[in-house]
């Protein structure tokens, strides 16, 4: 690593190297959990053919506010024939919180990316579901200045109940898998691999589709945390593989 700086409530924890060579490291926030009113910027930068998976030790709790919502927001920028591996754990928002996150990433040529984006419906063991007040999140991915991929999640149970048919129904986790690499064709064989994971899942229902340009997305349904992981495991050992070439890796996180 070149340069790291951080203040609290955002910590960076040192890196750790994994056996294929690349590094992966924690981003923590110790507080528990992010607070209304708290405004959260993570700023990050690849250098040219580094390779780098950035993780969370656990799932992000959001807590109820009275005024101001939550922020967060990530920016990275990838130099040219860099790669990137962002999965953090799910989002969990409690009964009347707000939450806005927003992640941008600008990709050179060259640059792969693997990120992975979840929430669930709240706390569900404490009855709070889609109790929240607010979630809104969005996602855009830029490669060489144009950009290849917007996603934004906004949930007001107030305005549209999200159990109603159509929408997430009995379901209780929302995520995506994104995958984008410049110069790659191997995308139908990536995407009959995705949906073939997802198949052999009866409790995950979702499936995988071909972007306009360099990438694919998969959007996933699952009714429990635990599904959810199974799912989000096996797919990025999957995309690992078909699209780095690397086996599973495997994040010591406590």
């Amino acid at each position: 690593m070149a340069h790291c700086s951080y203040t609290l409530p955002m910590q960076a924890l040192a890196p750790v190297q994994l056996e294929d060579g690349s590094a992966y490291m924690l981003l923590l926030n110790p507080t528990g959990g992010v607070l209304g009113g708290d405004r959260l910027l993570t700023r990050i930068a690849l250098e040219r053919d580094t390779h780098v998976c950035l993780s969370t030790p656990s799932a992000t709790r959001v807590y109820r506010t009275t005024g101001a919502p939550s922020m967060q927001e990530t920016w990275i920028e990838m130099a040219e024939g860099a790669t990137l591996e962002y999965v953090p754990d799910h989002v969990i928002p409690h009964a009347g919180s707000q939450f806005r996150q927003h992640l941008r990433l600008d990709m050179e040529a060259g640059g792969r990316a693997i990120l992975f984006d979840a929430m669930a419906a709240g706390r569900l063991a404490h009855g709070e579901r889609w109790k929240m007040t607010e979630l809104d999140s969005a996602m855009e991915i830029f490669l060489r200045g144009k950009r290849v991929y917007l996603n934004r999640t906004r949930v007001r149970p107030s305005m549209l109940a999200p159990e109603r048919f159509g929408l997430m129904e009995e379901f209780g986790y929302l995520a995506s898998f994104v995958l984008i690499a410049d110069g790659f064709d191997g995308w139908p064989e990536i995407i009959a691999s995705m949906n073939e994971t997802i198949a052999a899942r009866p409790r995950v229902f979702g499936g995988a589709s071909l972007l306009a340009r360099a990438g694919c997305a998969v959007r996933l349904l699952a009714k429990s945390a635990v599904d959810l992981t199974d799912a989000a495991t096996a797919l990025w050992a999957a995309s690992r593989s078909a699209l780095l070439g690397l086996p599973p890796a495997e994040l010591r996180k406590y």
